[in-house]
């Protein structure tokens, strides 16, 4: 077979693993926004890896924490590994006066979560342009009083503003709204798996 022909064979495979992965952590969160959750940080010991708070609970965190598992990618097992490695990268001495990774909450903090996206995703402009945003990006906020936030955008398209819209969790369970620009936008990531390729 000649190499004309297998070049653009790869730019198909390519092409269609790169969309896989949209479409799979798109209908990942959009099945989130079906589960009813109520909104709870309450500290719990977890199994690792793997683990999880009761499915009846969650912030925003778990949000994507639960989207990517269901791609079969667990951020609580990276983000522990990570910071095993390099705990002062991370703010959990500053913020939270600890000395040591903790397996059952590091991963359900946005700041880390930021953090280890810095180190392991593609860092994105953080700009007003809502073109800039494409489904499966990830956006971190700092909501009012200091609260980080994290949300990721989905397919869909507010009819009003043309914005994409976020599906996240701010306190009434997950949901999906037009929300992007609403509050200050600290992070822009794309994180994706290795089983997937952009």
């Amino acid at each position: 077979m000649s190499r004309f022909f297998l070049y653009p064979l790869a730019l198909f495979a390519f092409h269609v693993q790169a969309s896989s992965f949209d479409d799979d952590i798109v209908n990942a969160l959009i099945y989130r926004t079906t589960q009813p959750v109520t909104y709870d940080g309450a500290y719990h010991k977890l199994e690792y890896p793997g683990g999880d708070v009761p499915a009846n609970i969650g912030v925003c965190t778990d949000v994507l924490i639960r989207s990517y598992r269901q791609l079969g990618v667990d951020l609580q097992k990276l983000v522990h590994e990570d910071m095993q490695n390099n705990f002062r990268a991370y703010p959990s001495k500053r913020i939270w006066g600890l000395t040591k990774p903790d397996k059952n909450i590091d991963h359900r903090r946005v700041p880390n979560l930021q953090v280890y996206f810095e180190r392991h995703a593609k860092v994105l402009t953080k700009s007003l342009n809502a073109e800039d945003y494409k489904a499966g990006d990830i956006v971190s906020w700092m909501l009012p009083g200091n609260l980080p936030h994290i949300g990721m955008v989905v397919n869909e398209i507010a009819q009003g503003s043309g914005n994409p819209l976020i599906v996240h969790n701010i306190g009434r369970g997950p949901g999906m709204s037009d929300m992007l620009f609403a509050y200050t936008i600290t992070g822009h990531y794309r994180f994706v798996p290795a089983e997937y390729s952009e």
